[in-house]
């Protein structure tokens, strides 16, 4: 599980490793209709920014980053992220494996 290091009243530093990757698939694939929005922007937005360098805050799709924390990391100023590659591309992979079905409760009126 992620770690989330209070440096202090203001500044975090949250530390992920490729198991927190995997672990939000596995929630996202378990509530596909649920999180189809952060999915598929995601998916999407990740390759722009070259996988590695992606903020889920840019998009507004952090919940299931936030729901790894524990903590909200918007009640401090700065945080940072600590974070091997690996966790970047298997998160990339598995939004992207469920990717089409997202895409279709995403843009369909009747269920948003």
């Amino acid at each position: 599980m992620a770690n989330v290091e209070i440096l202090d009243e203001n500044s975090v530093c949250i530390h992920v490793a490729l198991e927190d990757a995997v672990q939000m698939v596995k929630w996202a694939a378990e509530d596909i209709k649920g999180y189809a929005s952060e999915i598929v922007t995601i998916s999407e937005k990740m390759p722009a920014f070259d996988f590695i360098y992606f903020c889920f805050y840019a998009y507004d799709s952090a919940r299931l980053f936030e729901r790894l924390l524990g903590v909200d990391p918007r009640q401090y100023t700065s945080f940072s992220l600590d974070a091997p590659d690996a966790f970047f591309y298997a998160l990339y992979g598995g939004m992207q494996a469920l990717y089409a079905q997202a895409v279709q409760y995403a843009t369909s009126p009747q269920e948003n």
